[in-house]
């Protein structure tokens, strides 16, 4: 026997909700007339498991995209504005739902709505589409229902979400540019390598010529690019995937994530950019009224970085033996040792030296030189790593804030200005490196050219003059 969900009006006008179950809509209207109600809505209650069963009958087309931060971020602001003009949750979503393309996004708010008609809430519909509604998302979806303050949460969620899609777009706008120049560099070098340098290689054994230290070495360059030109694609692809695979384990991940933290340069943006990410994201939820212990948890989760992520989960720790946040914060900061993260940099500075040996086959001088590289290179990058061990990735700036914002009761406010000043340093950082990458582009590939240039004009010039 079905359940019926009704709203009706009684003799003095006072309204009424409540549940019947009857064996048809006829007959709960029926007997609703008879209790003395005026019947003004009646709907099917729509169960848990009747709902679940029409998810597993639900045919879907293939999902190929919908589903990124950039969607996520306009569906929030969209939904909070919704809320905010004072629409039902139900009528909103169908709207956002009705307006999305085929996606991730739109199948997780069917999926949500029908939830919600089942009698769940919607950070409980939310849950169950965990690829498209993160740990930080849900919780704080649920803290404005506990607070009854949903459109505000959203404003504040809504808020966040761009100012983290605006910090990444930042981001990765500064790394395309000197991404694209070395990609036409290497193409041209490499061309230059293939077509350029053999035809001279070729006039240079017809005539004899004793070739100059340069030139041999530009010969044996252009015999091993010509030979191993398919190299010069796959390299990448497998440091890639070598690190993927590396960080598929507990103690690879540490040593990668700890390496990319110090390294020069880059190491500094990577840092300040979790940093700020992090403590926004802490920030949010103190404010959205998230308990510290479960923002913490949240926020190692959604940091993205196993050193951060050993971090807050000392700091949640700590608090619970009854410690404040600013101490163990400062306390394990501290970056530390690991095997992994020295092994990394001894492979960073001894890769120059490997390249250099590879040309072994084709200029035998180059093992020694190359093995004297790496070995180098490799110890003094080692070295580098233990000047860096006990350095902290938690600055004093952020220790103080923090622990003013605790003795204030202000840890929100102070967790925000924290972000702020990061995200201004990274924007900083980030057009100061765009702007510094095309001088070191252009030195280098003048370099490049200025070399093969001199190393092919070398025994030409010595050809004319013992000609003349």
């Amino acid at each position: 026997m079905p359940t019926y969900e009704f709203e009706a009006m009684d003799a003095t006008g006072q309204e009424i909700r409540d549940v019947i179950d009857a064996t048809s809509e006829d007959d709960a209207q029926t007997t609703i007339r008879q209790m003395g109600y005026f019947v003004t809505r009646i709907t099917v209650k729509k169960t848990k498991e009747a709902a679940g069963e029409r998810k597993a009958g639900k045919k879907r087309g293939l999902s190929l995209g919908g589903g990124g931060s950039k969607v996520l971020c306009s569906f929030t602001r969209q939904l909070s504005i919704l809320q905010d003009a004072g629409l039902p949750i139900v009528r909103s979503l169908k709207i956002l739902e009705g307006n999305s393309k085929p996606g991730k996004l739109k199948f997780a708010l069917q999926d949500v709505v029908e939830d919600i008609e089942a009698g769940a809430t919607l950070s409980e519909g939310m849950s169950k589409s965990p690829k498209m509604f993160n740990r930080l998302y849900v919780n704080m979806i649920k803290a404005g229902e506990a607070g009854g303050a949903l459109e505000v949460i959203l404003q504040r969620l809504a808020d966040f979400m761009e100012r983290a899609e605006a910090l990444k777009r930042k981001v990765k706008g500064a790394m395309i540019y000197p991404l694209v120049v070395i990609t036409v560099a290497v193409g041209i070098l490499t061309f230059i390598l293939m077509n350029i340098v053999p035809v001279f290689t070729k006039m240079f054994e017809e005539f004899g010529l004793e070739l100059p230290a340069p030139t041999e070495l530009l010969v044996a360059m252009s015999e091993y690019v010509v030979r191993f030109w398919f190299m010069i694609p796959l390299l990448p692809v497998a440091a890639f995937l070598f690190i993927k695979l590396a960080r598929k384990f507990k103690a690879g991940r540490m040593g990668w994530d700890m390496f990319i933290l110090k390294m020069p340069v880059m190491g500094m943006l990577i840092e300040k950019n979790i940093m700020a990410r992090t403590t926004r994201t802490l920030g949010t939820l103190v404010a959205s009224g998230v308990p510290i212990l479960e923002g913490l948890q949240i926020t190692r989760d959604t940091s993205g970085n196993a050193v951060f992520e050993r971090l807050y989960g000392r700091v949640g720790d700590a608090i619970r033996e009854g410690e404040p946040i600013a101490r163990p914060l400062q306390k394990y900061s501290v970056l530390g040792f690991h095997p992994a993260a020295l092994f990394f940099w001894c492979l960073a500075g001894a890769l120059p030296g490997i390249f250099i040996m590879g040309l072994t086959p084709m200029m035998p001088a180059m093992l020694l030189v190359g093995a004297y590289a790496a070995g180098g290179g490799a110890a003094l990058c080692g070295l580098l790593y233990a000047a860096r061990i006990k350095a902290r990735v938690v600055d004093d700036l952020v220790i103080n804030m923090v622990d003013v914002g605790e003795e204030t009761g202000e840890l929100d406010t102070m967790l925000y200005k924290v972000a702020d000043t990061y995200d201004d340093e990274v924007k900083t950082l980030t057009d100061s490196l765009t702007q510094l990458m095309e001088p070191i582009i252009i030195v280098f590939l003048g370099g490049a050219v200025g070399f093969i240039v001199i190393s092919l004009f070398l025994p030409l010039v010595a050809m004319i003059e013992g000609l003349s």
